[in-house]
């Protein structure tokens, strides 16, 4: 099971700073906010994420979007690394996977 697409996340205590920033420094206004809890700025096909208070750690980490969440998290089991439980949001259903060095990816589908 591919990713469709990637976005790098980071985590941010002030949203409103953060979005702020980020659009000072992209030169464009996110293209989807919700709340103090997720943004997002696309930018020529890439995705930069803030993760406020919807978040799955609190360091940067890669979010990978695939069609089921299940088969995608199946190999990775197999290959013996940790998957955290799956999580309910509001857009999708996601869970954190760790990997040897310690960093995290977040795979998710979108809901309905």
């Amino acid at each position: 099971m591919s990713a469709q697409n990637l976005s790098a996340v980071f985590p941010v205590a002030d949203m409103g700073a953060a979005v702020k920033f980020v659009s000072a420094v992209l030169g464009t206004q996110p293209t989807f906010v919700d709340g103090d809890r997720w943004a997002q700025f696309d930018v020529n096909g890439g995705r930069l994420a803030l993760s406020g208070t919807d978040r799955e750690g609190d360091g940067p980490s890669v979010m990978a979007k695939v069609a089921d969440l299940a088969a995608a998290l199946a190999p990775v089991r197999e290959a013996g690394f940790d998957v955290g439980d799956s999580v309910e949001g509001p857009h999708e259903t996601r869970a954190r996977v760790t990997g040897p060095d310690g960093w995290s990816a977040v795979l998710y589908a979108p809901r309905g």
